[in-house]
Parts: structure tokens; sequence; C-alpha cells
């Protein structure tokens, strides 16, 4: 696979990504989706905090591979908003440490494994359903091989 290629597929299936979480959810109480308040970035520091509850900034962009500020600059949203809390590292003050309120730690886990499959389908247009399964199933296969590795760190 050419790099190029790589790239635009990382892209197409980010958007994918972003339109899956963004779908309206019939679950949710009348309040705004978590996916139409906060930045894509946002939601993956959110996500990875919901896994990691007590994760430091460099934890965080660590697993992320998203720039530290970024991370940081997210984190502050969340805590704006009131999804996250924010708390000095009792071994070493100058870490910050994250965790999501207890409040909000249902609403984010459940929009953040939101099943992506049906948006999937309608992007691979009219193939057979054997077809959109075994390419989901790759996909799925790949994102999971993929996790488990530490990210590459961000271009700037």
């Amino acid at each position: 696979m050419e790099a190029l290629d790589l790239i635009v597929l990382g892209r197409q299936l980010a958007r994918l990504g972003e339109q899956a979480m963004r779908d309206d959810d019939p679950d949710d109480d009348g309040v705004a989706a978590l996916g139409t308040t906060l930045p894509v970035g946002a939601l993956i520091v959110m996500r990875d905090v919901l896994s990691s509850p007590g994760s430091s900034i460099t934890d965080i962009t660590t697993r992320t591979g998203l720039p530290q500020s970024y991370v940081s600059e997210s984190v502050n949203k969340l805590r704006v908003k009131g999804f996250a809390e924010i708390t000095a590292d009792p071994a070493d003050r100058r870490r910050t440490l994250v965790r999501l309120t207890a409040t909000h730690l249902e609403r984010v886990a459940r929009h953040s494994a939101r099943n992506a499959d049906d948006v999937l389908r309608s992007a691979l247009g009219d193939v057979e359903e054997a077809t959109s399964r075994k390419v989901i199933a790759l996909l799925t296969d790949l994102a999971h091989q993929l996790r488990t590795e530490a990210p590459a760190p961000a271009a700037r």
C-alpha cells in the first residue's frame, strides 16, 4: 500500500467514525449528543480517560498519539463543560491527573462505543452483504491490532 493511499484511507475512516458518533441517539434523554458539542480530538481524549481514569496528560498523549498541547487543550474543554475533573498527582504535584466526572461516565461510554457498521455499509455502497461483513471484520481486526501498539507521534 502506498503511503498516500494509507493517509487518504485514514481520513476517510475518520470521517465515517465521526459520522457514526454524531448520528442521533434515540436513547439520549433529549440532551445534545456529546459528538455535537465537542471536537473529535476531545472525544478521543475522553474515551482514553474513560478507559484509563486518573491518567496524566503525558499518559493520554502517549496512548492517543495526539500532540501534548492538544491533549491539554482538550482536557481543559472537558473540564469547563463539566465532563472531566483534574487533580494534582499526590506523588508529583507537577503532574495533572484526569478523570471523568461521575455524572458523565455512563453517557461517555454510550457515545464512544457507538457501532459504526451501518455507516461503513452505507459507505461501501452496493456490495454483497458477505463482502461488507468481511470488510468490517478486517477493519475491526486492524483497529485492534493497531490499538495494542503505541501510536506514532502525531505530525505537527
